[in-house]
């Protein structure tokens, strides 16, 4: 059995589009939750910006340039 993992989809005409490539055989069942995620007021420059940002925020902990946690937490709760 798989474990859980996240697509992302897209409504087009009605109809939930999946935008990348699965490999789940044909008849597999999958569970749909919709997500508010803030950024529907965004103009496509804003939005391309912010994908951008949140590109190289990933390439920085990828190369462990990251901040765990709950250190953030301790900074904030210091302050």
């Amino acid at each position: 059995m798989r474990g859980m993992c996240t697509l992302k989809a897209v409504v087009h005409g009605g109809r939930v589009v999946v935008e990348e490539p699965v490999d789940y055989p044909d008849g597999t069942v999958v569970e749909l939750a919709v997500v508010e995620t803030g950024d529907e007021d965004l103009t496509e420059a804003q939005l391309a910006r912010l994908d951008a940002s949140l590109d190289a925020s990933r390439k920085e902990l990828e190369a462990g340039k990251g901040i765990p946690a709950e250190e953030v937490i301790r900074r904030l709760r210091a302050k």
